[in-house]
């Protein structure tokens, strides 16, 4: 396939994305961390040509990113009050929130009955997830390769691979977010991020 380069503030650059995406494409974009490439979860053949190209193990849950937190309910379930309360303070934000999934989340994106979702802080992505909706996101870079922070380097990696990049300039990189299990009584921080556990009790105090 050819692979297909948009500046982020052309007119048609998401309306353009969001029709990609909506047909089953990859479209790699900007976040907040590093540049992301998603498709829409909800089919199981969309979700596994997204681990084809990276070339990923499939047995690596892949997270969601979300626009805002009502779309929460169009992926989880049964969301307890310390998820909602941590959500509300740090999305948009470096926190991922481990919470149940809703049953039509393909098992391809994850093979536990819990998701991982976030919401990120940056708004060409904001832009995009708002208008089509929840989005499955990975790094958009070849599995085991560099992190990508520019759309030249998502291209050298992922050239041929994927549908579209959406260029919005470089991103920050930097410290992946902080992933926090929120299925069990006690939750517990899986990966350390930017947001550490005190922080999170805080701002449950």
């Amino acid at each position: 396939m050819k692979t297909e380069i948009i500046h982020a503030d052309h007119p048609v650059a998401l309306t353009h994305a969001a029709d990609i995406l909506t047909h089953g494409g990859l479209v790699a974009f900007p976040t907040d961390t590093v540049y992301g490439l998603a498709v829409l979860p909800f089919q199981a053949e969309y979700v596994e040509r997204l681990y084809i190209a990276k070339g990923r193990n499939s047995d690596r849950a892949i997270a969601v990113l979300l626009g805002d937190d009502e779309q929460l309910e169009q992926v989880a379930k049964d969301i307890g009050e310390t998820a909602r309360r941590w959500a509300k303070e740090f999305w948009p934000g470096p926190l991922t929130l481990i919470v149940p999934s809703l049953e039509t989340i393909p098992k391809m994106l994850t093979s536990q009955p819990n998701l991982g979702i976030r919401i990120p802080d940056h708004p060409v992505a904001l832009a995009l997830l708002r208008l089509v909706g929840p989005l499955a996101v990975t790094s958009a870079n070849l599995s085991g390769q560099a992190n990508t922070n520019t759309a030249q380097e998502v291209f050298e990696q992922l050239d041929g691979r994927i549908h579209l990049i959406l260029d919005g300039g470089r991103t920050p990189g930097g410290v992946p977010s902080t992933v926090v299990d929120c299925t069990v009584d006690e939750p517990v921080i899986l990966r350390q991020g930017p947001l550490t556990m005190e922080d999170l009790k805080r701002a449950l105090s």
